[in-house]
């Protein structure tokens, strides 16, 4: 595996393997790998010529300066996962190469409705900060196929609009969220619970496990809601929210129907966020 700090030396080497023909894959990522980031790095590795996996943990992203400053730094062990996983080339940029001009006054993206609701309603500036650093990796590694994962579902909507937003031919392939042996979804904030926490995480696939059986089953959406609300309430969650929502398009969701859905749900355990959710 190559690793390239800079942009313009990784530029010429992409290039260099387009000419010779090669399909280049990309898998962004902040760090702390885990078996879901593994499994977007094979799915690139099965359906393009060379793999191109970015750590950088964007400062704009976070509305938290705590979170970001606890957020988990792994490296060397995220190497060892890479190589092992026949990653082609790592991309570790640092901050000034990211953003030579500092990241006050940066660029504004017109996501419509897409920053108003769920994520975006309760992490202001999130996605905008999403899509500062994406527009700046896309350019950057100038990829055939982008593939991220089905956990970060709005985060996935967000970057598809971002793409049409710069006109870039690269193609989003979303891959389904993978799963601890418990339904907890693989997460790099995961490592920041404590063992009893641990246990306690797994409530929020329990309920988005009630909720897609009682749609299923032509339930109530308020009942269902209040039933999952209980549910990580007494497991001592603080709760962002609990939704269902048009797969296609993220507009709330007033009951179950035949049309595709997706339950979301948020909530912090202590001073962890957890995110998930589950296709109807």
């Amino acid at each position: 595996m190559i690793i390239f700090k800079y942009a313009d030396q990784l530029a010429r080497y992409i290039e260099q393997q387009k000419k010779a023909g090669k399909v280049i894959g990309f898998v962004p990522t902040m760090g702390a790998l885990h078996n879901g980031h593994i499994a977007l790095i094979d799915q690139s590795k099965q359906n393009t010529g060379v793999t191109v996996c970015s750590i950088f943990v964007n400062p704009t992203q976070f509305n938290n300066p705590t979170d970001y400053q606890l957020y988990p730094n792994t490296i060397e062990k995220d190497i060892e996962k890479l190589e092992a996983a026949g990653c082609d080339i790592l991309f570790l940029p640092a901050i000034a190469e990211m953003y030579p001009q500092g990241t006050a006054n940066l660029e504004k993206y017109d996501l419509g409705y897409l920053e108003t609701l769920l994520e975006g309603k309760f992490r202001p500036g999130h996605f905008q900060g999403v899509c500062q650093v994406m527009n700046r990796l896309l350019k950057m590694v100038n990829a055939h196929k982008l593939f991220m994962g089905q956990k970060d579902y709005q985060q996935c909507m967000v970057v598809s609009r971002l793409l049409q937003l710069m006109q870039c031919p690269t193609e989003l392939i979303t891959c389904p969220t993978l799963r601890e042996a418990d339904g907890l979804a693989m997460s790099s904030r995961n490592l920041r619970l404590t063992p009893d926490d641990r246990q306690k995480a797994t409530t929020i696939y329990k309920c988005l496990t009630l909720i897609k059986q009682e749609c299923n089953q032509g339930g109530s959406w308020p009942v269902i809601k209040n039933k999952a609300t209980q549910l990580l309430t007494d497991a001592g969650f603080r709760i962002d929210y609990v939704e269902l929502a048009d797969a296609n398009t993220l507009e709330p969701a007033t009951a179950p129907n035949k049309g595709p859905q997706v339950a979301l749900i948020a909530a912090f355990l202590h001073d962890v966020r957890l995110i998930d959710n589950m296709l109807m």
